[in-house]
């Protein structure tokens, strides 16, 4: 062959940072000797795979058809590596997962995965879904775990256990005696929300897409450990997962509302790359998902342990 593995290499990390001065630091190299690699990939089969603007390096078409193929490869010769080393546990994964499965199920699964495999090892990144799905294009991820729709051309979604919003306040709010409220009461309140790019602000807006009045949105958070304490506080009412509540609920410190004319119902989903290779610590990773959720038909049923 023409090309090592080495320069793909680093074809793929200068792809990702869009400079080869960032791809240098992350593969230990002397930035000189990144971009002479680089170049001579290039010149080796008289092409060019980036389109070069100042100091940033763009994928041109080319380049855009070769990433895929050429981080398939090399995550296809990592598992080689570790067959012929006889090693029985997985390389390192990048996995991504939105705020509230990140902040409730990801972190537990994560830690699973490693005492269930010692010399693994697991970067989580907590973003929330539009961010998550950004990472995911561009190959900053093996594997995202998100709430809510995946509507990207490029990437593929799997129904992993089903999730609900629901709508809450403070125990001494007006809404909390009834326990129950209509679009007209919603309407009424001051609200706290998860910002726009959430799964849980998309699954909102999405169940009230047929209100044609307007919400007094009164505070946007990214954080929905920050929304509840707003909510205790007395601000207003909000509206986030079960799943992040149900401590709270079982205290009493916050009190549910239910909407019978909202369907805030969604799934948590599994989303990669379709031209990225499922390695083995994915499915493994994926497959300890699915074993939390055995038997459950709700997120907020998980066994898990106590969420202070």
């Amino acid at each position: 062959m023409k090309y090592t593995l080495r320069q793909l290499e680093i074809f793929a990390a200068v792809a990702r940072h869009e400079s080869v001065s960032r791809a240098a630091a992350e593969l230990a190299l002397s930035q000189s000797a990144t971009s002479t690699a680089l170049g001579e990939f290039e010149r080796q089969f008289d092409t060019q795979l980036f389109d070069r603007i100042g100091k940033a390096l763009r994928l041109n078409e080319l380049g855009r058809v070769l990433l895929p193929h050429a981080v398939q490869l090399i995550e296809h010769a990592a598992e080689i590596e570790t067959l012929l080393a006889r090693k029985t546990d997985f390389g390192p994964l990048q996995i991504g997962a939105t705020l509230t499965v990140g902040n409730y199920l990801a972190t537990l699964i994560a830690a699973d995965f490693l005492r269930r495999h010692p010399s693994a090892q697991v970067k989580l990144s907590v973003h929330n879904s539009a961010t998550i799905v950004d990472q995911l294009v561009h190959y900053e991820l093996d594997l995202g775990l998100i709430e809510g729709q995946c509507r990207h051309p490029d990437l593929v979604a799997e129904p992993w256990v089903e999730d609900e919003l629901v709508v809450f306040c403070a125990p001494g709010h007006p809404l909390a005696a009834g326990g129950r409220a209509s679009l007209a009461d919603l309407a009424a309140q001051d609200w706290i929300l998860r910002e726009a790019g959430s799964g849980t602000r998309e699954t909102f807006d999405q169940a009230l897409r047929h209100f044609g009045g307007s919400l007094n949105v009164r505070l946007e958070l990214e954080h929905t450990e920050a929304i509840k304490r707003a909510v205790e506080s007395g601000v207003g009412v909000s509206c986030i997962s079960r799943l992040a509540l149900r401590e709270a609920f079982r205290r009493g410190s916050l009190v549910a509302i239910e909407t019978p004319e909202l369907d805030l119902r969604r799934q948590f989903q599994f989303v990669t790359h379709k031209r990225k290779y499922v390695t083995a610590g994915m499915r493994e990773f994926i497959a300890q998902c699915r074993k939390m959720t055995a038997g459950v038909s709700r997120s907020d049923q998980i066994a898990l342990p106590f969420i202070p």
